[in-house]
């Protein structure tokens, strides 16, 4: 009975602790959508050419992330960069941040430029 007691807490201290990396990380692509968007209003071509654009903030998002943000973080663990985890790394960046956020803008562009 003891052992139950005692794993308990540290699964709750677990979920709170997923409950705010999904929150952190939810704050850190809208802010990434947000500064694609605010840049797409100035620079005509993110919107044009949103397949290629995308792909490329995706790429420098995962850089930004892996070069700047993760050793400044003060990440417990020493960060390997295999080229099975870069690619997989560069891959999910670009289909899971770059061409969703490119293409979401390049639509609300259009949708913009219908209403009068």
């Amino acid at each position: 009975m003891s052992a139950v007691s005692h794993t308990l807490p540290l699964e709750k201290s677990k979920a709170y602790r997923a409950i705010l990396w999904g929150g952190l990380i939810t704050g850190v692509l809208d802010i990434a959508a947000a500064v694609y968007y605010l840049a797409s209003r100035k620079l005509k071509f993110l919107v044009e050419r949103a397949i290629v654009c995308g792909s490329v903030y995706g790429v420098a998002v995962y850089l930004f992330m892996n070069l700047i943000v993760l050793p400044l973080s003060a990440f417990p663990h020493k960060i390997s960069y295999s080229l099975v985890t870069v690619v997989t790394g560069l891959n999910v960046h670009v289909l899971c941040i770059g061409l969703p956020i490119s293409l979401t803008v390049r639509r609300i562009a259009k949708f913009k430029r219908r209403i009068p």
